[in-house]
């Protein structure tokens, strides 16, 4: 709309909700927010309408899945209720009546009073990460407050009802997708990606040797030194901002190099020590210290015109370094290295809202909610007390993160101490809002102003196997240092200086799998072999590198191997559980909490068992992300499966770092769940691991794989050649079957083989064709290099397996997560089933019922591996150790007389079940142009198909004797009930 189409609107917008009686309705309901039951539909009318109609007539937004009302989130543990959340913008609003007085406290559940704005701060704090609001408002109809969150103090501007048409500009933010601030830095730090890597790239074509591992080593440096200089240069660390483009260019093409080994000496170099005859250019550069340019042994190779050219005007003049977040600085850093490296080492880049998804509740929660009681207190004394404390306390914590990577987990939790650091600051040492509003406190000392900052790089440990990871690890915490102390500079209005930098050597290069985590923390061990720790780790975080098992290198098995000692299984485990071992083993006997980032495939199949093998008894887990996709920040972004295990020792106490005794919380996309406990699957149950089994728990018919043919392709019939094979060799149709594989099943593709179980010598050789085939396989078969494949070549006409039952159940081996039910069927002889499905043979109705149904469905999905995120159904773990309802109903100990009854019982049951499974088959006879998968989507499931599984459930769960609602019951609940179940049935192995 034009601008006179939008006064149009706000004018009419104003006067409606200026009208009295619109807005006594809104008061009438103002009690309801306050109740921890979300309210009935209807109740909150008005605000609603409110908001949706300054969307939809001034912005031209549909409010419709653009904001959400009445968002549900926990405040100490209690369910609380967001009056407006618009999450596309970051946007909270608090609404009260238009009798309610914005700056007036009111008493809250719980007892404490609070104004509309220290209340929606309060449901802010207890949000996700990810959710965390850019902005804030506040508003009584009558007025509308709006806070920036990224400002450290309380401002906010107002706009008042009618003076909207003028004002409404102001509100832009509402909609703004992406902030421009936002959009600023993604492009910058995008662009800084771009010119490393092209320095990179330039500068590794200009070294003699680059397979030289100091030539390697030497580039890695000297791209770091390069950025710093551009980073130090643009945040004013060096004599003005101009200082490192006006020295380089002072020198010719061939002097460069020379000019850069001159500044690189000096930047490590004391005043009282450098050769006062240099060029005062040179000496005008402070001294760096922190062992960036300690190292004189850096091969320094010739720079041509393309390379000058690039450092001084696209990197220096055209580029302004201080706008990059430390945070994503090590990401572009490590972005330059070789893809190929980085996938060796199962390198992968973390965004900031992943980071908070470990480190938030790790400790930033207790923290922030802790800071937030303090910050309630309104005696000043008693609250400065307080602070200065807490200060002390923030500033006593210690971090590892042994997998540092570029330290991204490190950047982002110092600067998220000293955000909390600094607010503190300003409410300690600003001046009384009484006094002139804007004075601040003078401090007598230089020393004075310098001790008003406690939290320091150096309670901040790692370790990185990449010596250049390394090197920019610690100059990110370095950047990271600066601009906080730049805020604290703001709240201060005073100068505090930076330079020389400290030597801190706490991220230290080596091998996580093989070094003493002790000697890297500074830990001393004594005679008994207890852990005197000095100085004390709090928390241990971090990503460990995504290298699955069946890729792991020789050298990384065998440190698996090495750590998992006497574990049978310990060669299934991927290369992340190395270090879950390790923290398992450096904990005992403390508090210490960890928080890792892992790939899925630790909590499914035979790994679960494997890794928490005499572990489960003294470590809980006190929180956990089911499967998400992890990105990064990267310009390769990591596209994996992932959960995040947060977990410590079992013990209760009230030590720094142990919280035992807190509710456990398990997050599964937007939704968290409190819990009382989290198993090592992530679902809420007693400690129970699965483990491989070759024969089933319950007296039920064995499960297998199908025929593996193994034949090079050279017994399959593909569909587009059948009809033209049979055509020119009509002797083998009555040999032809259709096969089926996971893929053709459940997609209902077509597919042949030649099935010559029976076929005499005399008919092989009377198919020329066939026996052409035939050759063929038993060539590819003899030049395998594998024994029990170079043995079948004895039987080249035969698949591996030959069993072909005359009916069997079939289950795909992997089908997709999305589908509710994997597509479960019955086959005959006609049609053969390959190794990637699982086949029952002979198997009853009665079995299709059972496995089909959401209680064996809830089973798989719990322990079963993943392909990706897929399902992948197996023998030994899903079917062999499901526990069937049958194990209800026998008791040897019982009498005849109970006997009979439990007996009669099941066979209801069992009757009921058999009539809901022949209910779902006859469901999907009705749609035979339909694929199982078309069946099966959860978009396109036909209503008849679906109520046929329904009912099959219902009848599967009273033979379990579990209830049969939903919302009574859920799938978490099953799964507990289960394993409770497979608990007594495999007691003494």
């Amino acid at each position: 709309m034009n601008d006179v189409e939008r006064r149009k609107k706000i004018k009419e917008f104003v006067t409606y909700w200026s009208k009295a009686n619109v807005l006594k309705k809104a008061d009438a309901e103002e009690s309801v927010g306050a109740n921890c039951v979300s309210p009935k539909i209807g109740e909150r009318k008005e605000y609603q309408n409110f908001w949706n109609m300054l969307l939809s007539d001034i912005f031209e937004v549909r409010p419709y899945g653009f904001i959400e009302y009445e968002k549900a989130v926990l405040v100490d543990g209690n369910k609380k209720f967001i009056d407006a959340y618009i999450n596309d913008t970051k946007v909270l609003i608090e609404q009260k009546g238009s009798n309610i007085d914005l700056d007036k406290e009111e008493i809250q559940s719980g007892g404490i009073k609070l104004t509309p704005a220290q209340q929606a701060r309060r449901y802010a704090m207890n949000l996700a990460h990810d959710e965390n609001p850019r902005w804030m408002v506040v508003s009584n109809f009558k007025e509308i407050r709006i806070f920036d969150l990224n400002r450290t103090d309380n401002y906010f501007e107002t706009i008042k009802l009618n003076e909207l048409e003028n004002e409404w500009y102001r509100l832009k933010f509402l909609v703004n997708v992406k902030s421009e601030d936002i959009k600023k830095e993604e492009e910058i730090s995008i662009e800084a990606g771009r010119l490393v890597g092209r320095l990179y790239d330039a500068l590794i074509k200009q070294y003699k040797n680059i397979d030289d591992p100091h030539s390697q080593k030497s580039l890695n440096i000297l791209c770091v030194r390069i950025v710093f200089c551009l980073y130090a240069e643009d945040a004013g660390l060096f004599c003005d901002k101009q200082a490192f483009f006006e020295y380089l260019k002072s020198y010719s093409e061939e002097n460069f190099r020379d000019g850069l080994i001159n500044l690189f000496k000096i930047l490590n170099q004391k005043d009282e020590d450098r050769d006062k005859y240099l060029k005062e250019s040179l000496l005008s550069f402070p001294y760096v210290n922190g062992g960036l340019f300690s190292d004189m042994d850096v091969e320094v190779p010739t720079f041509n015109h393309e390379i000058i050219d690039l450092i001084l005007y696209k990197m220096s003049e055209d580029f302004n370094w201080s706008e990059i977040s430390p945070t994503i600085f090590g990401a572009i850093f490590e972005s330059t290295l070789n893809p190929d490296t980085r996938r060796a080492g199962g390198m992968h880049y973390t965004s900031i809202e992943n980071i908070h998804k470990v480190i938030d509740p790790l400790f930033l929660n207790d923290l922030k909610k802790e800071f937030d009681e303090i910050k309630e207190i309104k005696q000043k004394k008693e609250r400065d007390e307080k602070l200065k404390y807490f200060q002390d306390k923030i500033s006593n914590i210690r971090f590892l993160d042994p997998a540092a990577g570029s330290g991204n987990f490190l950047t982002e939790t110092y600067i998220s101490l000293r955000k909390i650091e600094n607010e503190i600051i300003r409410l300690l040492y600003a001046n009384d809002k009484k006094q002139t509003e804007g004075q601040i406190k003078i401090f007598e000392s230089i020393a004075e102003k310098e001790q008003v900052i406690k939290v320091n790089i150096a309670q901040f440990y790692g370790i990185e196997i990449n010596d250049f990871a390394v090197t920019v690890a610690n100059t990110a915490l370095w950047i990271a240092e600066y601009q906080a102390l730049k805020a604290t500079e703001d709240i201060l209005n005073m100068q505090i200086n930076f330079l020389p930098l400290k030597s801190y050597h706490h991220i230290v290069e080596g091998n996580a799998l093989t070094l003493d985590w002790n000697e890297v923390v500074g830990a001393k061990v004594n005679d008994v072999g207890a852990k005197l720790r000095e100085p004390y780790i709090d928390y241990i975080m971090g990503n460990p590198p995504f290298v699955g098992a069946a890729n792991l290198t020789k050298i990384q098995k065998n440190e698996i191997m090495n750590l998992f000692k006497n574990n049978k299984h310990a060669g299934e485990l991927d290369y992340v559980c190395g270090w879950y071992k390790k923290a398992f083993n450096f904990i005992k006997k403390t508090n210490i909490k960890v928080a890792f980032v892992s790939t899925n495939s630790i909590t499914q199949g035979e790994q679960v068992a494997a890794l928490w093998e005499n572990e489960i008894e003294n470590k809980e887990i006190y929180f956990a992300y089911r499967t998400f996709k992890w990105d990064s920040e990267s310009t390769e972004k990591a596209k994996v499966h992932c959960v995040i295990i947060g977990f410590s020792n079992a013990i209760d106490t009230n030590a720094v770092g142990a919280n035992c005794a807190s509710p456990k919380i398990i997050y599964d996309g937007d939704r968290s769940q409190i819990v009382s406990h989290i198993n090592p699957y992530l679902i809420e149950g007693d400690d129970v691991l699965v483990g491989s089994r070759s024969k089933p728990i319950c007296n039920v018919i064995p499960i297998t794989k199908g025929c593996q043919p193994t034949d090079g392709g050279n017994l399959i019939i593909e569909e587009e050649e059948y009809e033209n094979f049979v055509k020119k060799e009509p002797k083998a149709e009555k040999f032809i079957k259709k096969l089926v594989g996971a893929k053709e099943y459940i997609n209902n593709l077509n597919r042949y083989c030649l099935w010559l179980v029976d076929a005499t010598p005399n008919e092989l050789k009377s198919m020329p064709l066939v026996m052409e085939r035939i050759k063929k396989c038993k060539e590819m078969r003899l030049n395998s290099s594998d024994k029990a494949t170079h043995k079948l070549a004895e039987r080249p006409h035969l698949f591996r397996e030959t069993y072909n039952p005359k009916t069997y159940v079939i289950i795909p081996s992997t089908s997709s997560e999305n589908r509710r039910y994997v597509p479960i069927g019955f086959l005959d002889e006609s049609t053969i089933s390959t190794n990637a499905n699982l086949i029952i043979p002979e198997a009853p109705i009665y079995y299709f019922g059972i496995l089909t149904s959401n209680v064996h469905m809830a089973w798989m999905r719990a322990v079963a591996g993943r392909l990706k995120s897929d399902y992948r159904y197996s023998k030994d773990i899903v079917y062999n150790n499901f526990p069937w309802p049958d194990v209800l109903y026998e008791d040897s100990q019982s009498l005849p007389m109970q006997k009979l009854r439990h007996y009669k019982e099941f066979e209801e049951h069992k009757k009921k079940i058999e009539e809901t499974a022949n209910a779902i088959l006859g469901a999907r006879s009705k749609f035979p142009d339909s694929s199982l998968a078309d069946l099966y989507d959860e978009t396109t499931m036909p209503d008849i198909l679906r109520k046929a599984h329904r009912e099959n459930d219902k009848a599967v769960m009273k033979a379990y004797g579990f209830k049969t609602s939903h919302t009574d019951f859920t799938e978490e609940m099953c799964i507990a009930e289960l394993m409770k179940l497979y608990k007594e049935l495999t007691k003494g192995g």
